[in-house]
């Protein structure tokens, strides 16, 4: 895609309409609102707040590939919504709905259809076509048929190597743990939920029989008080989609299974499509439909 210049310069702009802040954002958003149809095409003022949009969103568009018009045209949307006029921080909001539009223009590239399907999630949780050669992480290294055990273990080691795999587990809940509260889930819940969720990972052994048991399971839903909605998306983001198709994966691996593959927490947060789901799954969130008109 040709990427454009980005503008440089500002109108002038009244003392009292400061845009930069979030309070001076909201005047302005409101005044405009209350102008009707047409104010946005000629206030100076709004044309000044755009290209200060177009620079602010110039990493965010350059990170997912996409021109900072592009950024700026989502920003310009999110600046029109209800929601953005009346958020505690309109600045914060007109970002995380531009964050989440870049995302989903990226991923609409990938997968080489529009952005409105992309947003759909049959759609979305297909991945990007890739050649095996691509994958980061060898076959061999991950699946079970390629896993052969020493038959010359003696006591000594075996009670080692329990004790190290104890070590590693442990580890891997902690990060689970930490990672999911960084994405606006609270502490307490988050543990709650995720040791829950390994507790039943070990005694069914199976990724994909734990995902089923818990899915369906209303006495974990009541015990951790939260919505279905949000239990899916956790069980999915942390023990991975169930299906086949998925199991070489980063969607189908999960979060755990990351982990103990020895992947940081730090390149977790450095996926969007999982920073996404696990943000948003989260019970004290407040959500609106993606996509949605401008009010």
């Amino acid at each position: 895609m040709t990427t454009t210049t980005t503008p440089n310069t500002t109108a002038p702009q009244p003392e009292d309409e400061d845009f930069t802040t979030s309070e001076g954002l909201r005047a302005l958003l409101r005044r405009l609102h209350e102008a009707g149809p047409g104010s946005w095409q000629h206030d100076p003022v709004a044309a000044a707040l755009m290209e200060h949009a177009a620079r602010k969103y110039v990493p965010l568009a350059r990170r997912h590939g996409l021109d900072p018009w592009e950024a700026a045209t989502a920003a310009f949307d999110e600046m029109r919504r209800k929601g953005a006029r009346e958020a505690d921080d309109p600045w914060a909001y007109v970002t995380h709905g531009v964050r989440v539009t870049c995302i989903f223009e990226e991923r609409a590239q990938g997968l080489m259809c529009s952005v409105h399907q992309a947003r759909r999630p049959h759609i979305s949780a297909f991945h990007d076509p890739e050649r095996f050669s691509d994958r980061e992480t060898p076959l061999s290294d991950y699946h079970p048929a390629f896993h052969i055990p020493d038959p010359q273990t003696t006591d000594d080691e075996a009670d080692e190597d329990a004790a190290e795999t104890a070590r590693r587990a442990g580890k891997v809940v902690e990060d689970a743990i930490e990672l999911v509260s960084s994405l606006d889930w609270p502490a307490d819940l988050a543990r709650a939920a995720v040791e829950h969720i390994c507790t039943a990972l070990m005694r069914t052994g199976s990724r994909q029989a734990a995902y089923e048991n818990l899915r369906r399971d209303q006495h974990s839903l009541a015990l951790l008080d939260l919505p279905q909605s949000s239990w899916t998306a956790l069980l999915r983001a942390l023990l991975g989609n169930p299906h086949p198709a998925y199991a070489a994966t980063s969607t189908g691996r999960g979060v755990l299974l990351r982990l103990l593959f020895e992947e940081p927490p730090e390149m977790l947060l450095r996926d969007d499509d999982l920073v996404l789901t696990i943000s948003l799954a989260a019970p004290t969130r407040g959500r609106r439909r993606a996509g949605g008109e401008p009010s």
